[in-house]
């Protein structure tokens, strides 16, 4: 008789969770895994997945102004927002179907309800439910934080409310300088809400390169967004017409429909039962694991956001495949963090992999900069202001590119290529000798070759 009834027991059936608990079941385990809310997990469910959909519908407003400049008519088209949830929950019902399907192909089993651990061995699901597992996977994800402190923060919704909004305010106000916030911001003003933008520090996007945050944040506000820094709430105030005033730390008082906070998320271990079971968290209250993903438990694992090493989905999908090679298939396996590319899908986008000019000065020293900034081609035809932004930071003695950062049309795309060059560890010599492809907003990237020296610095 088996010892346990499972030799893999993940809880949480988001990207990571389900990327290694289908691996493992494909290997010939008995694998099993709990959800409490839908399979899918944050990505599919109320994260990327959803706001990309909603990015794409925001876009439509400004493209169809690029079109008359293109000789197009302005049509009397008008934005359906109840259409556009009831297609979206579609197709989010429809993508949560195939990991569901995935994983019963792989034999693995879904239980539907939180899942707890009482010991290192022994999970409850629902409370009633009681199961053994000879290794534990912890794949939770994360969930939005906002505040309580100060008066009115009931008031306040998350993003992932959101993506369920009865009906689009006409004004919001959204706090917050990360991306979600940035990219909610943009959504929301191409729709045509009225949209403030409000944070508490002296631009937006902390963490990337400066000069992509202060182009992002000129751009946002040719898009029609109120950006407002370096305050925060001191209180949210209801009014009788069914709004809220915002009073800000500035002394200003901001009156708009809803008010949604975008002010980081938090690694989601409430009522796990990890500390039952023994399993450390780290001083941000994330699961503290090593290389392979391992907790200090020797037979408990945690990946994706919930460990917050860096908390994007393929991250979480790379990190559950290690894992199950290592653990089933006898292949150690780590997932290496370093050079992982991003995007923000804000308006305009952002990519951007390796160093910001900042943190490769401080871990490199002498460094030289490539950098441009011009309108496309597709702006200047109909005598659009948009400017975009190409930056590469370059060790000064290896010319090894250390950083690649565009913002403008399409390029979350653009720097998915540029992260292999990185990856590889390529050369700004090497990089130049890629010939361009021409006419493309991607070959600024290989014909930059005079170094950036900023107005009023000595060559």
């Amino acid at each position: 008789m088996a010892k346990y009834d499972y030799d893999l027991f993940v809880i949480g059936a988001g990207s990571g969770g389900v990327r290694a608990g289908r691996l493992a079941a494909m290997s010939g385990a008995k694998v099993a895994l709990a959800e409490e809310h839908r399979v899918g997990g944050t990505c599919v469910i109320r994260g990327c997945v959803p706001k990309k959909f909603m990015v794409y519908a925001s876009e439509f407003a400004h493209n169809a102004q690029i079109a008359e400049g293109y000789g197009w008519s302005p049509s009397q088209a008008t934005f359906d927002w109840p259409r556009f949830l009831e297609a979206k929950d579609r197709e989010i019902a429809r993508l949560s179907g195939i990991y569901v399907t995935n994983l019963n192909n792989a034999g693995a089993e879904i239980l539907h309800g939180k899942a707890r651990l009482t010991d290192a061995h022994t999970i409850v699901v629902e409370g009633k439910q009681t199961i053994t597992a000879d290794k534990v996977l912890i794949a939770t994800g994360g969930r939005p934080w906002k505040p309580t402190e100060f008066p009115g923060a009931e008031h306040i919704i998350t993003s992932e409310e959101a993506f369920q909004l009865p009906e689009l305010p006409k004004s919001i106000m959204i706090a917050g300088g990360g991306y979600i916030a940035v990219e909610f911001a943009g959504i929301f003003a191409g729709l045509g809400v009225e949209t403030t933008l409000v944070y508490r520090g002296a631009n937006i996007l902390r963490g990337f390169d400066d000069d992509v945050r202060s182009h992002v944040t000129e751009e946002m506000k040719k898009r029609g967004v109120k950006v407002v820094l370096g305050c925060q709430h001191d209180s949210i105030e209801k009014t009788e017409a069914g709004g809220f005033i915002s009073h800000m730390t500035s002394g200003h008082a901001i009156e708009t429909e809803l008010v949604m906070f975008a002010t980081g998320r938090r690694p989601y271990v409430d009522g796990l039962g990890l500390e039952t079971a023994g399993v450390k968290l780290n001083d941000v209250g994330a699961v503290a694991v090593d290389k392979f993903s391992k907790t200090n438990v020797e037979n408990i694992w945690a990946v994706g956001d919930v460990t917050d090493r860096i908390n994007l989905t393929p991250v979480a999908i790379r990190e559950g495949a290690a894992f199950a090679q290592t653990e089933f298939y006898g292949n150690p396996t780590t997932f290496d963090h370093d050079m992982v590319a991003s995007a923000v899908f804000s308006q305009p986008p952002v990519g951007s992999v390796g160093l910001s000019e900042a943190d490769a000065r401080h871990q490199h020293g002498k460094v030289d900069i490539y950098l441009s900034r011009f309108r496309p081609m597709k702006t200047t035809f109909y005598g659009g202001d948009e400017r975009c932004l190409i930056k590469l930071v370059v060790e000064a003695g290896s010319e090894r590119i250390l950083g690649c950062h565009v913002v403008g049309p399409d390029s979350p795309e653009i720097i998915q290529m540029a992260a292999v060059a990185l990856k590889m560890g390529v050369t700004k010599p090497q990089w130049d000798s890629t010939c361009a492809v021409h006419p493309t907003l991607a070959e600024e990237l290989v014909t930059m070759r005079e170094k950036y020296v900023p107005l009023g610095t000595a060559a």
